[in-house]
């Protein structure tokens, strides 16, 4: 099974204070700060991922730690470049891969 589903914004933010226990303040704070990007329906509603909910999660346990929302904007960067830097590598050790199955010998 994919993790698309995580991705789907579909949650109130009613339903993202239940799961994460945060105020409606806490969680379009965190939106101001730049660390969630929620979807917009046409009249303004703001929806949410599961993905989004966990890094409200993550961000509220940092926070606690007291770490400042710049430092978690920096690390969450960090974490998307090592992610994409991942993914490209193994997209090109496939692309080998095929290649190295399908080449044929002269």
């Amino acid at each position: 099974m994919t993790d698309d589903y995580k991705s789907k914004k579909v949650i109130s933010i009613g339903v993202v204070k239940e799961l994460t226990g945060l105020s409606e303040r806490q969680i379009r704070y965190n939106e101001q700060r730049k660390l969630i990007f929620p979807e917009r329906t046409g009249n303004g509603t703001r929806k949410y991922s599961f993905l989004d909910v966990e890094t409200l999660v993550k961000i509220a346990e940092k926070r606690e730690e007291g770490v400042q929302s710049f430092e978690l904007r920096k690390e969450m960067r960090k974490e998307k470049a090592r992610e994409e830097g991942e993914s490209q590598m193994r997209r090109k050790m496939i692309r080998g891969q095929i290649n190295a199955h399908f080449r044929t010998k002269e």
